[in-house]
C-alpha cells in the first residue's frame, strides 16, 4: 500500500471568537474515521527525545500539538515521511500498522494521541526488524 493513503494531516475548524479559540474534534467518521476509546497525551519531551518507535497493528491514531510543535516519522517498511506537527488545528490520521517516530519536541509542546482502541501490549510491534517481518507475514511487504 501507498504510504500517503495511510495518514492524511487534517486541519480542524477553529470556532473562536473574541473569547478565544475553541477547536473541535469528533470521531466515528465525522473528524476522524474512528470511535475514539483513548486519548494520553506527551509533555516535558525535549528536542533529543524520540517517543513512540513502535507500530500497532490494530489500533489507529490522531495526533494533535496542542502547544508548541514536534515531527512525527511514519514508515510503512517501504517509504517514510516527516510531519511537522506545528498548529493546534493540524491533526494527524495514522492508520494502523504503520511504525512511527515522535521527536523533536519543542520546550512547550503538549502532543495529544486519540486513539482507536484501548491499550494492549499484544498488538505493539516495538522492534523494527520484527515489524519488517510481521508486514512480510501479512503479505504487505514484498520481499
Amino acid at each position: 500500500m501507498n504510504l500517503k493513503d495511510q495518514y492524511k494531516v487534517i486541519e480542524f475548524p477553529d470556532f473562536g471568537d473574541e473569547r478565544g479559540n475553541l477547536v473541535v474534534i469528533e470521531g466515528e467518521g465525522i473528524d476522524i474515521p474512528f470511535d475514539i476509546k483513548r486519548a494520553f497525551y506527551i509533555y516535558g519531551s525535549d528536542s533529543t527525545v524520540v517517543r513512540g518507535q513502535h507500530a500497532n497493528k490494530e489500533t489507529e491514531f490522531l495526533l494533535v500539538n496542542v502547544a508548541g510543535s514536534s515531527k512525527v516519522k511514519v514508515d510503512n517498511g517501504k517509504e517514510s515521511t516527516i510531519i511537522e506537527l506545528n498548529r493546534p488545528r493540524m491533526g494527524l490520521y495514522l492508520s494502523n500498522k504503520l511504525w512511527k517516530d515522535m521527536y523533536d519536541f519543542s520546550a512547550d509542546s503538549v502532543l495529544l494521541v486519540l486513539a482507536s482502541r484501548h491499550y494492549d501490549g499484544k498488538e505493539y510491534l516495538r522492534n523494527y526488524d520484527e515489524y519488517i517481518e510481521y508486514l512480510k507475514n501479512e503479505g504487505l511487504l514484498n520481499e
